[in-house]
């Protein structure tokens, strides 16, 4: 099995898993000084910055499957970042298809997002949803992981054999993410405030997230997308939970969209180059989407969040 993205939090939980039931694992990392980690598994690392279509190529030669977990996940980036973060989510995956379809690689697992949904507005959205593109995009993530999985539907028209699983937010030990971060301050009792706390998700754990894609690997079918989606909730219960889990209480002060919204000029004073599109994300959206489909054909099971927390900084 080839993994990319193999030192993040997704591909790290995908090698583990894969390593305890058996498999020969190759992870595909820009640095394998940095994932170490993954060599102690018994995993062999490969330094690739997943530019080279030949070089992958070479790769992922004989493999049984690739997973294709590698992506940049933040919103509210500068303008400057744009381009990085296109190729992070797009280029690359258009370069792991192309070598995938050069080496004659059976099947290949891409690692989507709910977020191609857009705002679902309340509903709990199924695979089958399709979002209005003339309501435009949330967030750069946004548009980039919408290219990344439109990229790889045409492909999959094109014959290749993609299964495209899509989960909801993913936390868990090692999430850098800044939500993650804001989950943990409130675990340890150091987060002073709340903002743009309405935001609707679903919260997957990422060794959950993990089966669900060993489900695609074992019982997916080509072509077909699978929402990997964890219970739903609103980030300020997400907060309250992970602050009870700490034995704390959840921080009272909020601040309102309004204030933000007077900020957003301001944001680089306070280290959020874009927080006008932090904003557009997140104030009163909902990502909602169900996983019965997953649930029902590749045994996918979501743990509740409170022990999924519990889990995470137990872990910790």
């Amino acid at each position: 099995m080839v993994v990319t993205g193999g030192a993040g939090l997704v591909g790290g939980a995908v090698i583990r898993v894969l390593r305890d039931r058996g498999d020969t694992v190759v992870a595909l990392v820009r640095d394998p000084r940095r994932a170490s980690f993954l060599a102690d598994l018994g995993v062999e690392l490969v330094a690739s910055d997943l530019f080279d279509v030949a070089a992958l190529t070479e790769n992922l030669r004989g493999a049984d499957a690739a997973i294709h977990a590698a992506g940049r996940y933040r919103v509210g980036i500068p303008q400057s970042e744009r381009g990085a973060m296109w190729d992070a989510n797009v280029g690359t995956a258009t370069r792991v298809f192309d070598a995938a379809e050069a080496a004659g690689t059976p099947q290949i697992v891409y690692v989507s997002t709910v977020n191609v949904f857009g705002d679902t507005r309340g509903k709990v959205v199924e695979e089958t949803y399709r979002r209005d593109l003339a309501e435009g995009f949330l967030s750069w993530y946004d548009e980039t992981k919408y290219g990344a999985h439109e990229l790889a539907e045409q492909r999959i028209a094109s014959g290749a054999p993609i299964v495209i699983v899509m989960p909801s937010q993913v936390y868990g030990p090692g999430d850098h993410s800044g939500f993650g971060d804001q989950l943990r301050r409130a675990h340890a009792g150091t987060l002073r405030y709340r903002a743009v706390d309405d935001v609707r998700i679903g919260l997957v754990h990422a060794d959950d997230l993990a089966g669900g894609i060993m489900g695609a690997l074992d019982r997916g079918v080509a072509g077909q997308a699978y929402i990997l989606s964890g219970p739903n909730t609103t980030f300020a219960e997400a907060i309250a939970i992970a602050a009870r889990v700490g034995g704390h209480a959840s921080p009272r002060l909020r601040i309102p969209h309004g204030v933000l919204r007077a900020l957003a000029p301001f944001g680089r004073l306070v280290g959020q180059p874009n927080l006008a599109e932090i904003l557009s994300a997140s104030a009163g959206v909902t990502y909602l989407a169900s996983p019965r489909k997953a649930e029902q054909e590749l045994g996918f099971t979501a743990r509740p969040i409170e022990i999924g927390l519990r889990d995470t900084f137990d872990a910790a």
